[in-house]
């Protein structure tokens, strides 16, 4: 890895990667319109592991819903999880709603501008606080999210995997390096929109961008060498037995998962063991299918058991059903609840 990188060095790739900018780079997703804090924190967040054009949906219908961060503060949790349905990583949405109310009640509606402050909230780390610091406030501060640290290892052939410590050091050191003294914002949209359109994880196009001349990679033809690929590992397999248990005129039961976990706060079917304990035993199985979802550390592959209950059969429930964490769910007539992608697409593929 070569780092004998100099101040002036640094001014020149920075002063052409703005240029680059002011003719290429996105100026108009809906999160740099009026742009405020609010909006730089809720597309920051929603663009962790998720790509720009499955996000711009989401970010507008949550403007609409929330559209300052003391709206989304008030808001149910229910609520913030039925809108984040399909995005997946639900772990954000609940960070989002808690770091709402932190921002509500410690800073009375207004982001911090400082760095270490907003790195202090819930769920956001040191890139998006960068982010948001650089983007609302025109701060300086380095961001180093997956796009950049792309850009950032083929420029020096970093080596490593960017999540392993030294990778990560390394690449932070040169995010650091290169961000201007001035012009922050568009500096720090620029590098995201280079990783994003030009620096691309297959077939990059490296004829058009602005640091061509510096970098490593493109010299050494070696730009699909870096950055060196996360250490594969065979995920586990969790099996699970999940029951579709319909009423007629009621719905399906849903029951709400715990508040931490895979998919915590979410409606979601109820296993065997929930269904005896609130029915005493497993009713009869009219069909079953099968439900495969990958999460990033393990695969779900579940058993689905469609079973319809008549009126004596429901007698247990018609007295459980009011109870906290139990529903019902009429795909018909959906509720604005939280549901797993997985489960609301299960659901609604079986309209009544």
């Amino acid at each position: 890895m070569d780092l004998s990188v100099t101040p002036n060095d640094a001014d020149q790739v920075a002063a052409a990667i703005l240029s680059w900018y002011d003719q290429h780079g996105r100026k108009s997703l809906p999160w740099q319109q009026n742009r405020t804090a609010y909006k730089v924190w809720l597309s920051e967040v929603m663009l962790q592991q998720t790509q720009v054009n499955t996000v711009i949906p989401y970010f507008e219908n949550f403007i609409t819903r929330f559209p300052d961060v003391q709206t989304l503060a008030a808001a149910g949790i229910d609520e913030v999880l039925h809108l984040w349905t399909g995005l997946g990583y639900y772990a954000r949405a609940r960070n989002l709603h808690k770091c709402a109310q932190v921002v509500t009640d410690k800073y009375k509606g207004e982001f911090p501008e400082d760095p270490e402050l907003l790195e202090a909230l819930p769920g956001i780390g040191r890139s998006t606080a960068a982010a948001i610091a650089a983007q609302a406030y025109n701060k300086r501060a380095a961001i180093l999210d997956g796009n950049v640290k792309r850009f950032l290892a083929r420029l020096h052939c970093v080596p490593g995997w960017p999540g392993q410590g030294n990778t990560l050091k390394a690449l932070w050191r040169l995010a650091e390096h290169y961000t201007p003294q001035q012009r922050c914002q568009a500096y720090t949209q620029a590098v995201m929109d280079i990783g994003a359109l030009v620096c691309t994880r297959r077939n990059p196009k490296c004829d058009q961008c602005p640091a061509e001349r510096w970098c490593a990679a493109r010299l050494t033809a070696s730009q699909h060498d870096f950055p060196h690929s996360k250490p594969k590992k065979t995920n586990p397999v969790r099996q699970s037995t999940l029951y579709m248990l319909y009423v007629p005129n009621s719905g399906y039961l849903l029951l709400q998962r715990p508040p931490t976990g895979i998919w915590g706060g979410l409606w979601s079917l109820p296993d065997a063991k929930e269904i005896k304990n609130l029915l005493g035993q497993l009713p009869e199985t009219e069909e079953k299918q099968h439900l495969e979802h990958k999460f990033s550390h393990f695969t779900l592959q579940a058993e689905i058991h469609l079973c319809t209950l008549n009126t004596q059969q429901n007698k247990p429930l018609s007295l459980n059903i009011r109870e906290q964490g139990q529903r019902w769910y009429n795909p018909e007539q959906p509720d604005n609840i939280g549901l797993p992608g997985p489960i609301h697409k299960l659901l609604h593929a079986l309209r009544t």
